[in-house]
């Protein structure tokens, strides 16, 4: 593709925009007067003909205006907007709404993927911290009926693992406290190895129960996320593309199915640097079914402890100059937090 004038990227960026906002191609008469720009209307078509050739910008019908093409997105995103900046209101907005939730963990997921919709007015995609080696931080075992019992496993960096368990007899809540606090005692801030090579228990409940912590440990090990957390579909269920494209219908139907999301973390995350925003735009030749649409991506934790992604997913047609320096914020954000998290937890141990 061929480097532009800053007469053309002007011109671009503003196609960009205007088509963001409307949906409708965008003709040289409406950059002129919606713009208040100090150039002809004949100067600007010559410049959208020429970005045109380049393959930068397309003409739907012969009597319409231009719209942007896949090239013309990337072009705009990586040239013009990527480093661009959230506006100190919407990071102060943002920060306030966090600080009230900064020591409950469990709603740092929603409360960001609540965020990212409301701020991107588009469907919100985010995974809780995922340890890329399990750390066992905290137990807990409640009896519910009969041989039945619950087993809430906590992790460092946040994640939460629940099983029902059914015992070879019943066991009264009092003695699974115990257990529960016995091994908690023993294996807190211990990684699955260091747990495996612990000697044997001699209690067979406590041994049992052990047996599972580490078998629950290894698969969240194996994961390549934690859970998925998704809001704002509606929003993006109403634009134009989803409205009138099976395709990009179909795209939304396989992010709720989670199927889609999962393999786009599998291909990403091993070349994700924490904070740095990646933009899949019309599906980079790897997903057909998000050819209609686009993808900005984050990772966000501490590499060696516990990392997530967090994103914006809508139509190609994506007001990227909000929604990048979001998904940036929120990452750089989430980082601390889980920073804040692993720091106290390290000070707890130490104690």
């Amino acid at each position: 593709m061929s480097e532009l004038t800053e007469r053309q990227r002007l011109i671009l960026a503003l196609i960009v925009r205007d088509y963001t906002e409307t949906a409708q191609p965008v003709g040289s008469s409406r950059l002129v007067e919606a713009y208040k720009l100090d150039l002809s209307s004949a100067t600007v078509r010559n410049e959208m003909v020429a970005l045109t050739d380049m393959g930068y910008l397309r003409q739907p019908h012969t009597s319409a205006g231009r719209v942007p093409t896949e090239e013309g997105y990337r072009y705009f995103v990586t040239h013009i907007v990527y480093q661009a900046d959230l506006p100190d209101a919407a990071r102060h907005t943002i920060s306030h709404q966090f600080y009230q939730a900064r020591q409950d963990v469990e709603q740092w997921m929603p409360l960001a993927a609540s965020i990212l919709a409301h701020q991107s007015r588009a469907a919100s995609l985010i995974t809780a911290p995922h340890a890329e080696r399990s750390r066992y931080k905290h137990l807990e075992l409640i009896s519910t009926q009969g041989r039945q019992v619950l087993m809430v496993l906590v992790m460092s960096g946040g994640e939460v693992g629940q099983q029902i368990l059914t015992l070879a007899e019943p066991v009264p809540q009092d003695r699974l406290s115990m257990a529960a606090s016995r091994l908690n005692e023993l294996c807190a801030g211990r990684t699955t190895e260091e747990i495996a090579a612990l000697p044997p228990r001699s209690g067979s409940l406590e041994k049992d129960i052990l047996t599972l912590v580490l078998q629950d440990m290894n698969r969240g090990e194996q994961r390549v996320s934690g859970e998925i957390y998704l809001d704002g579909l509606t929003n993006v269920l109403s634009e134009p593309e989803f409205i009138e494209s099976d395709d990009a219908r179909r795209a939304v139907r396989l992010f709720e199915e989670r199927s889609l999301f999962q393999d786009l973390l599998a291909r990403t995350m091993p070349d994700s640097s924490i904070g740095g925003v990646q933009v899949l735009i019309g599906g980079e030749g790897k997903w057909e079914e998000l050819k209609q649409c686009s993808v900005v991506l984050a990772r966000y934790g501490i590499p060696g402890h516990a990392t997530g992604m967090l994103g914006v997913f809508g139509p190609m047609r994506m007001a990227y100059n909000r929604t990048i320096p979001t998904v940036r914020f929120m990452a750089d954000l989430l980082s601390g937090l889980v920073s804040e998290t692993i720091s106290g937890e390290d000070s707890q141990n130490e104690q």
